[in-house]
């Protein structure tokens, strides 16, 4: 960055003239919307009118409130035009409808962000702004043409912007960096939108962000047909959430909606806590399908004995084979469960009246004995109409029933251990169940058996949208990722993660397995993020120690700062005692205004709470309100996607043994930090770090 830019007062210039434009941009918006407030007068098509235009103003209106964040990132010249264009982050006119500002999805700032040395697309100078609110503090210019082969090529796009932002305190929310976009991350934020585009991305190499930059530059340039299909955000829990839920609505797209797994159930059950790893690793395997599909099979029963009932004068009967004859047609006719129940009454009628002695109607039998307690009780014995809660929850309460589900050609689909794992005390009702969020996919694979409720069709249905983000993607287990599928209108998707942060129940050695399970309509977009952004060169190295271990062969991100401080490693009497305070006051106090996660294995979650109430040091905790406090308690399993200034990893050795996928926990926890690592440790540590 330059002392003084000679241009910087004639760039500032344009800065407020281009706030001017937005404001009146601002004034004109809430003119439209007081001359088209919707009324209950005209027709009903001059009413629709009117409402989409309040809507379209109303979200033109979400966008022009940018609070402090900036408008205009930069600028760039065309090569022999006399041309410029400044970049921001949503497009600006001014009264005669010329363009101020371009929107950063536009194919013109695609130069912005893209251009080399060696592939100038066109431009000869590319200008980025530093700015606080609408102040211009600095400018960085980069120049093309002869200039660019007198110099090696920088490895990194305004770099003076790019550091700043890294450096900048964190808030406990991600923040965007549509002003800093790097070329590889931009290729991949306007890569193709259909088929599936896989990420690999190690920490710290914005793949998060990436994929949620790449959600609303796909709404912007496929606002046709997305806006109607919609786009979905998965996240693996809500701490996540919470931590990205204010970066799509700071690039002005409020309408992608993100959720957990859970959110996506229809119909809607209470979803909380996960389960032992053990038995997520059993609801998670494919074998899961054909299980549930015998616990349906074992519900669509014959009558144990015949059914004799009176009508009228006379006496109609059901024998227990003509009610298998019933099951069988009902299986061959329906596509579901559920659709299957019509069939099954209309033959039930239909053989109770072909049983009467005198002709009777089939129609008239079951207008007068339908609502009969033993016509009831005999059709939901045969062939119950049922919710995925429902079958779960009688599944799950009886071992019986757990091992007739279990039953294969060659003996037990699962080993008896196994499936009895899903075992549980039953609840009075399945509506009072709360259930484990390994449970979610398993409840939507029992809905896709089941089909519709009669009468219950718009209750049951599944939202599908027109592409879908998945983050943290490694961690997901083969029910989920079928899960996910079904979400998916026409195959489009964007997939992140980190192989070597692979730490769940299900987590994945390779990438292979995760694509397995989702859509192959196109051939898959392999791309890769190389270079890391937040974490410090000497973490970094610390962090790479252990990468050999929980990645084999993967290829570390290169860092972009070889400078900070190096990483502390600090032996204690004991992990949740007294100089674990001192601990996390000097790095509190090492980042002035910044935030210190302090991540701790699960069995010291308890102690080290227990610990700073006793010391009166204020922290929050891991939770869907995000990290709130300047200082955090985390679990260690849930840390993973997070970013803060100080990282304090307590007891690596506990860490290891303890969580199942121990060395890449370890790794996930040794590069949330984008200025400062501390670990701490009673035990001695683990070999990886003692190099």
């Amino acid at each position: 960055m330059s002392d003084r830019h000679p241009e910087l007062d004639a760039e500032q210039a344009y800065l407020d003239f281009a706030y001017v434009c937005l404001d009146e941009s601002r004034e004109r918006a809430n003119r439209m919307t007081s001359n088209y407030a919707p009324s209950a007068g005209g027709t009903t098509q001059a009413r629709h009118e009117r409402e989409s235009i309040v809507e379209s103003v109303l979200q033109r209106l979400s966008q022009l409130n940018l609070g402090d964040r900036s408008l205009v990132f930069g600028r760039i010249d065309p090569a022999g035009t006399g041309e410029r264009f400044y970049i921001g982050r949503l497009g600006v006119w001014d009264r005669e409808q010329d363009p101020v500002v371009v929107d950063w999805r536009a194919p013109v700032a695609e130069p912005f962000y893209r251009a080399t040395g060696r592939e100038p697309m066109g431009i000869e100078r590319r200008r980025h702004f530093a700015t606080r609110g609408q102040t211009l503090l600095g400018i960085d210019d980069e120049l093309f043409g002869d200039l660019a082969h007198a110099r090696p090529e920088p490895q990194v796009r305004g770099q003076g912007a790019l550091i700043a932002a890294i450096e900048a305190s964190r808030t406990g929310r991600l923040g965007d960096i549509v002003a800093t976009i790097q070329g590889e991350q931009d290729e991949i934020i306007r890569a193709p939108m259909p088929g599936v585009l896989l990420v690999q991305g190690g920490p710290g190499t914005g793949k998060t962000v990436v994929a949620l930059h790449r959600a609303a530059y796909l709404l912007y340039t496929h606002r046709f047909p997305l806006e109607g299909q919609g786009v979905l955000v998965i996240g693996p829990n809500r701490l996540f959430l919470a931590y990205i839920e204010q970066v799509l609505p700071s690039l002005g797209e409020a309408g992608v909606e993100i959720a957990v797994l859970a959110d996506l159930l229809r119909p809607r059950v209470r979803v909380d806590k996960l389960d032992n790893e053990s038995t997520a690793s059993v609801k998670g395997d494919l074998r899961m399908i054909k299980v549930l599909a015998r616990a349906v099979a074992d519900r669509q029963r014959p009558l144990r004995e015949d059914l004799v009932i009176g009508f009228g004068l006379q006496r109609l009967h059901l024998s227990a084979d003509e009610s298998r004859w019933i099951v069988g047609e009902a299986r061959r006719r329906s596509r579901g469960h559920n659709s299957g129940r019509k069939v099954v009454e209309e033959l039930f009628f239909q053989k109770l009246a072909a049983s009467a002695r005198k002709p009777v109607d089939a129609t008239t039998v079951s207008e007068q004995l339908g609502n009969e307690l033993p016509i009831r009780e005999a059709l939901d014995w045969m062939w119950p109409v049922l919710t995925p809660a429902h079958l779960l929850h009688d599944l799950y309460g009886s071992q019986a029933l757990l091992r007739s589900a279990n039953r294969g050609r060659n003996g037990g689909i699962f080993a008896e251990d196994e499936i009895l794992l899903l075992h549980r005390t039953r609840a009075r009702h399945a509506d009072e169940v709360i259930w484990r969020f390994h449970d979610v996919p398993l409840l939507d694979e029992a809905r896709a058996l089941l089909g519709f409720r009669p009468g219950k069709r718009n209750a049951d249905a599944v939202r599908t949208y027109g592409h879908i983000c998945i983050d943290e993607a490694q961690d997901l287990a083969p029910m989920e990722l079928r899960m996910v599928s079904r979400r998916s209108l026409n195959g489009s998707m964007t997939v992140v993660g980190d192989i070597a942060q692979a730490t769940g129940a299900w987590a994945n050695d390779g990438w292979g397995s995760v694509l397995a399970q989702l859509p192959d309509k196109r051939e898959v977009q392999h791309r890769e993020l190389t270079i890391g952004y937040r974490i410090p060169g000497p973490a970094m190295t610390l962090a790479n120690q252990v990468l050999p271990l929980a990645a084999p062969g993967l290829r570390p991100p290169r860092p972009v700062r070889d400078d900070g401080d190096p990483p502390r490693l600090v032996q204690v009497a004991s992990a949740a005692g007294e100089q674990l305070v001192d601990v996390v006051r000097s790095e509190l106090g090492a980042v002035v205004e910044g935030n210190v996660a302090v991540i701790v294995p699960d069995s010291l979650v308890a102690p080290v709470r227990e610990l700073f109430e006793a010391h009166r040091l204020p922290f929050g905790g891991a939770n869907r309100h995000g990290l709130d406090q300047q200082i955090t308690l985390v679990p260690v399993r849930l840390v993973k996607g997070l970013e803060v200034d100080s990282a304090v990893v307590v007891e690596p050795a506990r860490i290891i043994r303890e969580e199942r996928q121990g060395v890449r926990s370890l790794y996930v926890a040794l590069t949330r930090a984008t200025k400062r690592v501390a670990v701490v440790h009673s035990e001695p540590l683990p070999d990886v770090l003692q190099e």
